[in-house]
């Protein structure tokens, strides 16, 4: 049987969320008890909560809605890389595109260990020109393990308005830790949610054989 990844993070009590966002919380509404045969709880999350797919409404206002999503660039053979060098941002120079190659889906790795019980406002982002040029080498889909495309300061958005302008679709807050460098199958469905700007996923990659 071909081995599973779990790319996703735990949602839980106390999950790191960008600055005045929403916070996590799983309550139960009905408990197990004599006048209740089951367990049902409520949550309360972010659309940006954990591992997640932003939708085009994200960063266009005109885009379409999580809703509409084409769920075919979510699953199929995807290459995860290490983003070489250092600094606030992932260049183009930073990537081997010996091994990218024609990739539809390009997983970006910038941590050598995931910040799963702090945030972390200098995470790495990626260069404008670094989703330029994986456009231009057939990309349809990036992942990173950041928690967004743009630093977490950014009023521009220029890695999101690069997505937009060659339509490209992303997954941000993925967890690459103990998954080697490679070519993989990528399942990331988001869920499917009406006026949603993005949703979270349970991100997997499966080993080729």
């Amino acid at each position: 049987m071909a081995k599973l990844w779990d790319i996703s993070q735990t949602l839980r009590s106390g999950l790191p969320v960008w600055p005045g966002d929403t916070a996590f919380a799983c309550d139960a509404v009905w408990t197990i008890g004599p006048d209740c045969p089951v367990k049902v709880s409520r949550l309360t999350l972010s659309t940006h909560s954990g591992a997640h797919a932003d939708a085009p409404s994200h960063y266009d206002p005109d885009g379409d809605d999580m809703a509409a999503a084409d769920i075919d660039v979510y699953v199929g053979l995807c290459r995860l890389i290490t983003a070489q060098g250092s600094g606030s941002h992932v260049h183009p120079g930073d990537l081997d595109w010996e091994k990218i190659g024609a990739s539809e889906r390009v997983l970006i790795r910038t941590y050598s260990k995931f910040p799963h019980e702090t945030w972390d406002s200098d995470f790495r982002a990626l260069h404008a020109d670094t989703i330029h040029a994986l456009a231009a080498a057939g990309c349809r889909l990036v992942g990173v393990d950041s928690a967004s495309l743009d630093p977490e300061t950014s009023k521009t958005m220029d890695a999101h308005h690069a997505v937009q302008r060659h339509g490209l679709r992303i997954l941000e807050g993925l967890v690459f830790d103990d998954v080697p460098d490679g070519a993989y199958e990528l399942i990331a469905l988001p869920l499917k949610i009406a006026g949603a700007d993005a949703a979270p996923v349970r991100a997997v990659l499966r080993e080729l054989t």
